[in-house]
């Protein structure tokens, strides 16, 4: 029989885990209803900008209106996925309520007239929002609070891209660079797959993405030398990729705060620029989310993974378009535009190596994420659950060197160094 001492511990341990999965439950809940409106919603908004096309002119006045009532109502909720960061590293007064409801109707203008921005943004600031008010309601202590707000993470993230198993890991993994927390591991996997069950039952359904595998019935892929020198030099470009967006993505920021000091008018300036890049283009391919268009000929997030569907230089342009949609402040998150410039990338470098265009898109797709937001494992983990285990290997090579070419800074500001990936002093 167990020692005393040993038992108590267990049913300590017990009583703990048991407390705070009955509190990620509601979590979940939550956060995954919450998402299943804003992608309700979101689809709605798309639909009618393909409908109405000039509604892109009206974008300055639209990023005016997001703008303004940042200003207005805003406050502590201006900061946006890094201030439920900053609440788990340190827990003060919470992630303010007002910051849900917000970030909503911010994001649904800026898809409605054309921006490129992206989703994730939108269901972690809901997520931590909706986790900091439960909290409050139940007056939750300050350990507690880290752990409901991860859960929050966690069931945003999961339940937004169906990918419950990235979810826990991502809201685990993105807060320290070099270091996983595993002290909240069930009640943030309870509260990604209760988010992602309950976004589903409210009937949403996200996009299937397919890698073919050929004829093999193995649960792998057998490793072919060749193909895995051109997964490792993908890799290189993915993590250089992933590196200039998220730098770009800061100096931008800057600088638009330097040139307009009233941040309501950044997101016009943003807005007309966002107007010029359209017509310097010649297509409105990159604009809003990018996953699907009515124009079968348009360069998507879904044709990227067929041959001739993207052109060699898709990535840059969404990549320039969302950087300048995002850091004039529209509202949105970052995650989408990135799977988008790495799988047209991939599709791109695949085409020049000889390699499998859709794998190749596949890789980009998750690599290019996982470098910009240092999140290796939870990419790797992406990639097996949204386009099968078969690739897993190559999916974490191509993740792995990403994160490790792609620097310390990352999307996230609020992020903090655990373990750096490489010596140096000036760190």
């Amino acid at each position: 029989m167990p020692r005393l001492p040993h038992l108590r511990e267990t049913l300590a341990t017990l009583r703990r885990l048991a407390f705070e999965t009955l509190l990620a439950v509601p979590i979940g809940l939550l956060a995954g209803s919450a998402n299943a409106l804003f992608l309700w919603a979101l689809d709605r908004v798309t639909e009618t900008r393909w409908q109405y096309p000039w509604l892109l002119w009206l974008l300055p006045v639209g990023g005016f209106a997001v703008g303004w009532l940042y200003h207005k109502f805003g406050g502590k909720a201006e900061g946006g996925t890094n201030l439920v960061f900053e609440q788990i590293h340190a827990p003060g007064g919470g992630v303010p309520a007002r910051m849900a409801p917000l970030v909503l109707i911010g994001t649904l203008v800026t898809h409605l007239f054309g921006g490129s921005a992206g989703r994730e943004g939108t269901a972690i600031q809901m997520g931590g929002s909706l986790a900091s008010a439960f909290a409050r309601l139940c007056r939750i202590n300050a350990e507690n609070l880290r752990v409901l707000l991860m859960a929050g993470v966690a069931a945003g993230f999961g339940s937004v891209f169906g990918t419950p198993l990235a979810g826990a890991v991502f809201a685990l993994e993105v807060l320290v660079i070099g270091r996983v927390r595993y002290d909240a591991l069930i009640p943030v996997l309870v509260a990604s797959i209760v988010g992602d069950v309950t976004c589903s039952a409210w009937g949403i359904h996200h996009a299937i993405y397919q890698i073919g595998i050929g004829n093999s019935t193995a649960l792998h892929a057998a490793l072919d030398p060749l193909l895995m020198a051109k997964v490792v030099g993908a890799a290189l470009a993915f993590g250089l990729v992933s590196r200039f967006f998220a730098e770009i993505t800061h100096a931008l920021q800057d600088a638009f705060k330097r040139l307009v000091p009233y941040a309501p008018l950044r997101p016009v300036l943003g807005g007309v620029i966002v107007i010029a890049l359209v017509y310097i283009a010649g297509t409105r391919d990159y604009l809003g989310i990018g996953v699907s268009s009515p124009d079968p000929t348009a360069v998507t997030l879904l044709s990227s993974f067929h041959s001739g569907g993207a052109n060699p230089w898709s990535w840059a342009w969404k990549l320039l378009f969302t950087v300048v949609t995002l850091s004039s402040g529209f509202k949105g998150g970052e995650v989408t535009p990135l799977f988008f410039i790495g799988a047209t990338l991939g599709h791109t470098l695949a085409l020049a190596l000889g390699a499998p265009v859709d794998l190749f898109a596949g890789l980009g797709f998750i690599a290019v994420f996982a470098g910009a937001t240092n999140t290796p494992l939870a990419c790797t983990l992406m990639g097996i659950e949204l386009f099968g285990a078969h690739n897993a290997v190559y999916f974490a090579v191509a993740c792995w060197i990403a994160y490790a070419l792609s620097g310390h800074s990352g999307i996230y500001s609020a992020q903090r160094l655990g373990i750096p990936k490489h010596p140096a002093p000036t760190l």
